[in-house]
């Protein structure tokens, strides 16, 4: 088969090499009575055992590449396995009711998870996770079909798959995963943004990738383009190496400008700084010549992992990136989990509309333990470096005095005991919701500066799911009610003396950038990758041209109006 699909370019450049198939099998269960119920108990045993092979080989691997820390979880599992309460249930019922083993073992698993869900004690309502997910590893043994493991794959591979969830998305490893392509999800997607992060070219909301593509398929995934092409010839493939080698030449070319100021052609100086998710990612920024952190995805620290990171682990998280920075300034966001990003181990509800749900400043400040934690491990590291605190998700002036009301009570708690803790740490908000924006005036009264997350501020203002690729069409960074927005936050902020970053796609965007700097945006913080691409953009531009680029692109009627005229008149391919 020679067939091409195309999707939404998530992360550029291209990719060649094997399929790998994510994809969970059907574990359904269908309860049958056998005859001989030693023989069903003997295979019962034979797929613990070899589930726990399975588990043993994951933890090793797991422990080799994340540490064992992060290992510890299937320690948890292999318990499970061992459990002398569980086997006995499964094998009284393969005795005396004369079930099938997969069914005794789902209907005991289910009578255990039910048990542990309705405890009072987190830790024990956190075992039912466990159950749940060796009993499906069991029952895959029992079945004959295999459940693939993101944290195993270890030789070169694409991986295809219906959807990566952020966690899976940070396990990738750039050693083997060379790409990625997905039926769902949008360009900004947090799958899509850990591609761009980690450099990894990446196709997604392709609808049909995973019931088109077999393992083993030979792929070529086209970042730039979209583009997915299955099993290609060989004139096909020749083109593709071409066009990798001429991109791997100019990333050459770019890192040349690694050491330079980023500034415009009239002398506007502005800041080009890295969007992170773990300390990991630092030594990344300064090689590619970032000027600062103007986002730390502090979720991150949160996730894979089966119960809350304590203060002091935090505290080492942060104090590392700071002090890898130096004088550079470092702007963390505190806890952004709920929409997409769930932590198993708090038992959050499930929502109708997560996105608008209980998530981020609301949960923190609903759960405000949880949050002091964050705080104490933030302001300990402050001596560290340069640090810049934002909260996300804030709707109302109410939140954010709340917030910082608690962030200066943990301070002056420490200061107590003995802590040292900088002064004059910048306090600021991520403008992401059409209130806040609307409201820029009252709020830069109070805040430090601003960071527009234009990834939330579109979807919330077009009313557009982000990881719904039905509806993708309606992220229009260009849409003159976006700039409109984007410019009411610039200009409340300005008339404060405050400054605003830009944190969300938008700022790594060719054709928003010459309108952002028209717009007078202070900082433009991005995906690694881009900083480059973006300064060697701005030095080529005036900051007078592009405001009269913008004043005209403000009065515009569509997105599509505002993109043909920005390309025509800066000639951008």
């Amino acid at each position: 088969m020679n067939e091409r699909i195309i999707g939404i370019a998530a992360s550029g450049g291209v990719a060649i090499g094997k399929a790998f198939l994510l994809v969970e099998p059907n574990l359904t269960v269908i309860k049958k009575t056998i005859s001989n119920t030693q023989d069903e108990i003997s295979r019962f045993h034979l797929a613990l055992s070899e589930a726990e092979q399975e588990l043993q080989a994951i933890r090793n691997h797991a422990a080799n590449v994340l540490g064992e820390e992060n290992a510890a979880i299937f320690d948890a599992h292999l318990l499970v396995l061992s459990d002398p309460e569980m086997l006995s249930s499964v094998e009284n019922k393969i005795k005396a009711e004369e079930f099938n083993a997969e069914a005794a073992l789902q209907e005991t698993a289910d009578t255990l998870i039910e048990m542990f869900q309705q405890l009072d004690n987190e830790y024990m309502r956190e075992r039912a996770a466990d159950i749940s997910d060796v009993t499906k590893r069991v029952i895959a043994k029992l079945l004959g079909v295999n459940i693939p493991n993101i944290a195993m794959i270890n030789e070169e591979v694409i991986i295809i798959s219906e959807d990566l969830a952020p966690s899976e998305t940070a396990q990738l490893n750039r050693k083997f995963v060379k790409g990625f392509t997905t039926d769902m999800g949008g360009r900004t997607s947090h799958s899509a943004i850990m591609a761009r992060t980690l450099e990894i070219p990446a196709v997604v909301g392709t609808s049909k990738v995973t019931s088109t593509i077999k393992n083993g398929d030979l792929i070529i995934v086209d970042g730039d383009n979209g583009e997915v092409l299955i099993n290609p010839s060989k004139e096909e493939i020749l083109l593709y190496e071409e066009k990798r080698s001429q991109l791997e030449a100019h990333k050459k070319e770019l890192s040349l400008l690694k050491n330079e100021q980023t500034i415009t052609l009239d002398g506007k100086q502005f800041e080009v700084a890295a969007n992170i998710g773990t300390p990991n990612d630092v030594e990344s920024v300064l090689e590619h010549g970032g000027e600062g952190v103007g986002l730390y995805r502090t979720e991150f620290l949160y996730m894979e992992r089966d119960a809350l990171p304590t203060e002091e682990e935090q505290y080492q998280a942060y104090k590392e990136v700071l002090e890898k920075m130096g004088r550079k300034p470092v702007v963390v966001r505190t806890l952004d989990i709920g929409g997409d990003k769930q932590l198993p181990y708090l038992n959050l509800p499930k929502e109708m509309n997560p996105f608008l749900g209980y998530r981020a400043i609301r949960l923190c400040l609903a759960e405000q333990e949880l949050f002091r934690i964050q705080l104490r491990a933030l302001l300990r590291a402050s001596n560290f470096g340069n640090l810049k605190i934002m909260f996300p998700m804030i709707a109302t002036l109410e939140e954010f005095l709340e917030a910082k009301h608690l962030l200066l009570e943990e301070k002056q708690s420490l200061q107590k005991q003995g802590f040292a803790v900088a002064e004059n740490i910048e306090i600021g908000i991520m403008v992401e919701i059409p209130s806040t924006a609307i409201l820029a005036d009252q709020f830069a009264r109070e805040v430090d500066f601003f960071s527009i997350g234009t990834n939330d501020l579109i979807q919330y203002t077009m009313a557009a799911d982000r990881m719904n690729e039905r509806v993708s069409y309606l992220y229009q960074p260009y849409n003159p009610a976006i700039l409109r927005l984007v410019k009411m936050v610039i200009d409340a902020a300005h008339a404060q003396g405050k400054w605003v970053g830009m944190c969300g796609e938008m700022a790594g965007d060719p054709i928003a950038i010459p309108l952002l700097l028209g717009l007078e945006l202070d900082e433009f913080s991005m995906s690694v990758p881009s900083m480059l691409k973006a300064r060697n953009q701005i030095n080529q531009l005036k900051q007078s041209e592009m405001k009269k680029l913008v004043d005209k692109a403000l009065g515009m009627q569509t997105s599509e109006q505002v993109r043909l005229y920005v390309k025509e008149a800066l000639n951008i391919e």
